[in-house]
């Protein structure tokens, strides 16, 4: 019973509650306990938490249904694409028909292929990453959605797979609408990025015409001193591109150290290209920019 009373208790089932000595009265939906589904309780505190709300949702669960799409990308902690941000509903999967959990504020889904890959995080059975970007990627409609959900599974600070194992995953996955747009999109992706406005203006400019430029890569001094990572570059004509986002707004002292090094790269011959949002919503005044940066540099 202290387990349910306790400060932070567990989710737990109301045949459970009642065999541990609480009434029916007391395991009412209310200010203490919420019910997220039928037959199960929840402290109220925690209604709202991912991680409670799955483990409640899993007492339920057989032992081989997987937390699945925008839930494993949560659970991941994988930036979700903006057509799934308002998606509150928990996803899970099963390889069985039968074993769907039809339930409210669950979206239960039927694999037909022959495996499902899956990682433990936290005690929850989850969809991998590769298995998790398949599932998710399948549904978008744009091709540059797809690079930028592959991308964000593979950020710099947090790369969960890799390009191999999303191309292994894609070729397995047979009869599914939207896996040949997939398997089309893995070889544009590029490991290491920071954002999805860095990879939304590297498809911009591939998508002109112009070359793929080099992702989040560290400029050097001539004497081999760290001068700034750059987000997206052209080594060799030594050319710069820098995205401006919120950071810049919130964070001076960031903002005056980007500014700094910037300088730093200009000294030494570079070109810079500072992109900020609005130049995303007009992409021929970038492309433009850009490709006069590179014609400058190929005259030197």
């Amino acid at each position: 019973m202290d387990d349910l009373v306790g400060d932070s208790p567990s989710p737990f089932t109301v045949a459970d509650g009642l065999r541990t000595g609480l009434s029916r009265k007391q395991l009412r939906a209310g200010r203490r306990w919420d019910a997220p589904f039928t037959g199960v309780r929840l402290p109220a505190s925690s209604a709202t938490d991912l991680h409670d709300r799955c483990r409640a949702l899993r007492l339920m669960l057989d032992d081989d249904v997987a937390f699945s799409h925008t839930t494993a990308l949560d659970l991941l902690r994988v930036e979700r694409p903006w057509t799934h941000a308002d998606d509150t509903r928990l996803h899970v999967v099963t390889m069985r028909s039968g074993d769907r959990a039809e339930r409210p504020g669950v979206v239960a889904h039927w694999t037909r292929q022959p495996f499902l890959d899956t990682v433990e995080i936290d005690g929850l059975l989850v969809t991998s990453p590769a298995q998790t970007f398949t599932h998710v990627a399948c549904e978008l409609r744009l091709p540059d959605d797809v690079v930028v959900l592959g991308d964000a599974m593979m950020r710099r600070k947090h790369r969960l797979t890799s390009p191999a194992e999303l191309l292994d995953i894609s070729a397995r996955t047979h009869k599914v609408k939207g896996i040949v747009q997939v398997r089309d999109a893995i070889p544009r992706m590029r490991p290491n990025t920071d954002s999805s406005t860095e990879t939304r203006t590297r498809l911009l400019l591939v998508d002109a015409g112009l070359p793929c430029p080099r992702v989040n890569e560290v400029v050097l001094g001539p004497d081999g001193s760290y001068v700034k990572r750059v987000d997206l570059l052209y080594r060799e004509q030594k050319v710069a591109i820098e995205y401006d986002g919120d950071h810049h707004r919130t964070d001076r002292e960031q903002w005056q150290e980007d500014i700094r090094r910037r300088r730093l790269l200009e000294a030494l011959g570079w070109t810079v290209i500072v992109v900020v949002a609005e130049d995303l919503r007009r992409p021929e005044q970038l492309v433009a920019r850009v490709r006069s940066a590179l014609r400058a540099a190929s005259r030197v």
